[in-house]
C-alpha cells in the first residue's frame, strides 16, 4: 500500500487528503455516460459544438488541480474488496470512465463479478469486443491470484471465444486459481450471459519479487515523467 495514500492501494488519484469518495464516483458515472452516448448520438453539429465547449471549459478548470502522472503501487489484497484495490483500474476501477461498470468480489477464493456492457464496448454488432473481453479476464484472473495470495504477472493468456457475449445484456464473470506449479500461477475464468458459456480463459501467471516494482516506484514516482 502507498506510503502516502492510506486505502488509495494502486497510487492514482486523489491523495490522503482528497480520497476518493461518492463525489469522484459520481463524476466517473457521468464521464461513462458521456462516453457511452459519444459513440452513438445523434445531436446536430451545434449541440455538439455547445458540448465540446463545456467539457474542454471545465477540463481547463480541472487541469491545475490535476497532479502528474505517477507508478502505481503493486496491489496488496490486505482483505479488501478487487475495487478498493485497483480502484483507478480501466477494467474494473469504479473511479476510472474506461472502466465498464462491474461488481466483483471475491467468494472462498473465487472471483465473481457482473455487469452489462454498453455501446461504447461494440465489436461486431451487438457484441462485446473481443479485446475488451480479453482484458477483462486479464485483470479478473490476476484479481483471482492476489485474493489467492499469489499474485503474478500475465506470462500467457488463452481466450476461447465459445459464443457471441452480447451487449445490452446482464453478464456473469468467473475466476479462480488452479494450482501452483514452482514460480507458475495457472488461473482459469469464464463468461456467461445466462447459462450459455460466451468465453474461457486459461492464464499462465509468473510469480515475480514485488520488491522490484517497488524499487521503480521509488526511482520513477516522485519527478511524474512518463
Amino acid at each position: 500500500m502507498s506510503k502516502n495514500e492510506p486505502g488509495v492501494v494502486d497510487g492514482h488519484g486523489p491523495d490522503a487528503t482528497h480520497p476518493p469518495g461518492s463525489e469522484l464516483e459520481r463524476f466517473t458515472a457521468a464521464l461513462r455516460r458521456l462516453i457511452s452516448q459519444g459513440v452513438h448520438t445523434s445531436a446536430s453539429p451545434e449541440l455538439l459544438d455547445r458540448a465540446a465547449a463545456t467539457l474542454e471549459a471545465l477540463a481547463d478548470e480541472l487541469a491545475p488541480v490535476t497532479p502528474p502522472w505517477a507508478p502505481a503501487v503493486p496491489a496488496f489484497f490486505e482483505g479488501m474488496k478487487p475495487q478498493d484495490f485497483f480502484p483507478f483500474s480501466p477494467m474494473i476501477g469504479r473511479y476510472n470512465a474506461l472502466a465498464p461498470p462491474l461488481a466483483v468480489e471475491v467468494i472462498d477464493g473465487a472471483v465473481h463479478g457482473t455487469g452489462n456492457l454498453d455501446a461504447a464496448y461494440e465489436g461486431p454488432p451487438g457484441c462485446v469486443h473481443g479485446g475488451v473481453i480479453a482484458a477483462l479476464f486479464d485483470e479478473l484472473l490476476g484479481v483471482a491470484n492476489i485474493s489467492a495470495g499469489v499474485g503474478a504477472m500475465t506470462g500467457t493468456l488463452t481466450i476461447t471465444y465459445r459464443s457471441p457475449t452480447p451487449l445490452m445484456t446482464d453478464l456473469t464473470f468467473s475466476a479462480k486459481v488452479q494450482g501452483v506449479d514452482g514460480r507458475k500461477v495457472r488461473t482459469m475464468g469464464t463468461i456467461h450471459a445466462g447459462d450459455r458459456l460466451c468465453a474461457q480463459a486459461d492464464g499462465i501467471f509468473i510469480l515475480v519479487d514485488h520488491s522490484r516494482f517497488l524499487a521503480h516506484t521509488e526511482t520513477h514516482g516522485g519527478s511524474g515523467d512518463a
